[in-house]
C-alpha cells in the first residue's frame, strides 16, 4: 500500500510564508511526477506546481515567483515553499504523485488527504 501524507498547512497573514510537505510511504519502487494542487472554497481543484523526477519544474502563472516546488528523492518527499501568500491562495492543498510500486509494473496516481492553508489578517 502507498500513502501520501501532506503537512505544513495553517493560518498565515498576508505576505507570510508556509512550507508544505508531501511524504510518500509504503511499497514504492519509483516516483515520477509529483504535483501540488489546490482547491479554493467553492472552486474547482487546480494544479499549482509540478516537479518531475529529474528536478524540472513547472508552475501556474498565479504562483510563479512566489512558490517553489522541490523534492528529496531519498526521502520520497516533495515540498512546496510558499512565500508572499495572499488571501487568494487560501485553499486546501493536495499532493499527487505517480508511483510505481514494483519494477515492470505500470505507475498509479496517488493523492494525499489535503492540508488547509488560510491566508487572512
Amino acid at each position: 500500500q502507498v500513502q501520501l501524507v501532506e503537512s505544513g498547512g495553517g493560518l498565515v497573514q498576508p505576505g507570510g510564508s508556509l512550507r508544505l510537505s508531501c511524504a510518500a510511504s509504503g511499497s514504492i519502487y519509483s516516483i515520477g511526477d509529483m504535483v501540488w494542487y489546490r482547491q479554493p472554497p467553492g472552486k474547482q481543484r487546480e494544479s499549482v506546481a509540478l516537479i518531475i523526477s529529474d528536478g524540472r519544474t513547472n508552475y501556474a502563472d498565479s504562483v510563479k515567483g512566489r512558490f517553489t516546488i522541490s523534492r528529496d528523492n531519498a526521502k520520497n518527499t516533495a515540498y512546496l515553499q510558499m512565500n508572499n501568500l495572499q488571501p487568494e491562495d487560501t485553499a486546501v492543498y493536495y499532493c499527487n504523485a505517480r508511483i510505481r510500486a514494483r519494477a515492470f509494473t505500470s505507475p498509479s496516481d496517488y493523492w494525499g488527504q489535503g492540508t488547509q492553508v488560510t491566508v487572512s489578517s
